[in-house]
Parts: structure tokens; sequence; C-alpha cells
């Protein structure tokens, strides 16, 4: 866990620092493709994968290395909207969290989320639903339930700045049913400043609460990112702590670190 960590953070550091040429098509400048990036709902194709490190997890100080595998494909449904989806696929290796001495590795749960997103002036809106599907490979990674639910995003951007939040709330409807019923909000509050160079600075703030289990995790994150180009490949790199404050001793890490990789394809 710590090695694959490790190299992610040299890759941050070494494609940040090395010069920046600005794509020549308009729309795609280095500055343009951030502000896509920290838009939910833009028309572009990516697939970031988002490394997740968090030590001191429970009763057994446990530690968890996720992975999450996250393509956004926009569809074109007419002039004036856009149907956006955005998969998230983890693969979790974990040590000491479901109790002393144990660990486990492979899928998680994924989740599907499809945002109709119409063409608007100012407020950038997006609504659709949300599923969870139990795609996990061990018993204590999964839910094994289906689940639906409404999601939704409201943001803006202007002059670099974007400032919104997305949520969803998601209910098990089928599945196994000797395991407990799925029964779970999220939201994102996010706060990103782009630079022309394609560099980003900004803040986010996650809140899970399981309705189900009555636990609520939230985390902070002030996080730094850039646009760069690795070959002919348009990439975003972007590092931040996962700083929690607050959380329920058997969920709550003590700390955590997300770096992200984002293979970008500007139409």
């Amino acid at each position: 866990m710590k090695n694959s960590f490790l190299a992610i953070l040299l890759l941050f550091v070494t494609f940040t620092i090395s010069a920046q040429e600005e794509p020549a098509k308009p729309g795609n400048s280095a500055q343009e493709l951030a502000d896509k990036m920290a838009n939910p709902v833009a028309s572009l194709i990516s697939v970031p994968l988002q490394n997740n490190l968090t030590y001191g997890i429970g009763a057994y100080n446990g530690s968890k290395y996720q992975i999450n595998i996250q393509p956004v494909v926009p569809f074109k449904l007419s002039e004036n909207l856009n149907l956006i989806t955005r998969y998230i696929l983890p693969v979790v290796d974990q040590q000491d969290v479901t109790g002393e001495n144990t660990h486990e590795f492979g899928l998680s749960d994924a989740t599907v989320t499809a945002f109709f997103a119409p063409k608007t002036k100012g407020i950038i809106l997006g609504v659709g639903p949300a599923f969870l599907v139990p795609t996990a490979t061990e018993k204590l990674l999964g839910t094994e339930k289906f689940g639906i639910g409404p999601s939704v995003l409201v943001m803006h951007q202007g002059k670099g700045l974007s400032i919104g939040f997305l949520a969803n709330q998601i209910w098990s409807v089928a599945g196994n049913a000797d395991r407990a019923d799925f029964n779970q909000f999220y939201t994102q509050i996010f706060l990103t400043h782009s630079y022309k160079s394609g560099a980003s600075l900004g803040i986010t703030s996650e809140i899970t609460q399981n309705w189900q289990g009555n636990t609520t995790l939230i985390t902070v994150s002030p996080n730094v990112g850039a646009i760069t180009k690795l070959g002919g490949q348009t990439m975003q790199f972007a590092v931040m702590p996962l700083i929690p404050v607050v959380g329920h001793s058997n969920i709550r890490p003590d700390w955590g670190l997300r770096a992200v990789v984002a293979f970008i394809f500007p139409q």
C-alpha cells in the first residue's frame, strides 16, 4: 500500500514541476480543462483513479488502501441537454478493519450516477438517479444489496472559481435478505480556484450519513492539483489530506491521504 501511494506522489511532484504547454484548441486550455474537471457534469470524458490511504481505523487501529476507478462518460441528448454518467468501482486492500489480524482484498460495491444536465447560465444544475450495484468479491467488502435513489448537483463557475455541492441518497431495494438494509446519504461540498497554468487550489468536505447504522463521517480536504501532459496524454494530478472532523470511533480513521491521477480526453 505504501509503495503504491509513494509512486502516485512521485508522479504528482514530477509532472507538476515540469513545463506545461497549453493545448492549442479553443476550449481546451489548461485552465479551461481544470475548470471542466472541477465540474462534475462537464461534457468531458475522463478516467480518474482516486487513491485513498487511511490509518488508525476502528478498535484495532486498522489500515485501508482503496483505489476508486471513476470513469465519466457524457452523452448529448439534445442541443440543450446532456446526460453525464459517472461510475465508481472501488478496489480495497484493508488490514485489521473488521477484526484483529484480518485482511480483505477485492472489489467493493459500485456506484453509478446519471446526471441530466441542462445548459444553463449562471447556476449549473444536474439531477438524476444513483444506483448501488453489488459488485463486491468479498462478503465483508460489500452489502449484497442493490440500491437506488436520487442525486443532485448545484454549482456555480466563473473567473476560475468553482463552488457547489453534489449529493445522493440511496436505499436498498433488493438483495440478500439476511444482510442489513442499505440507507445512506452522501454529499460533497467543494470550492476550487484554477489558474492559467492549469494549477488549482481548493477545499472539499465530504459527509456520509449511514441512517441504518446511525453513524456520521465528515472529512475536510484542502487540495492542490495540476493539468499536464504525459507524452500526448492530457492528465490531471491532485493530492490532499483526508482530515476527519466527525465520526464514530468504529469508522473514523486517525488520518488519511488522497492522490488522484485523471486521464482526460478533450473533444
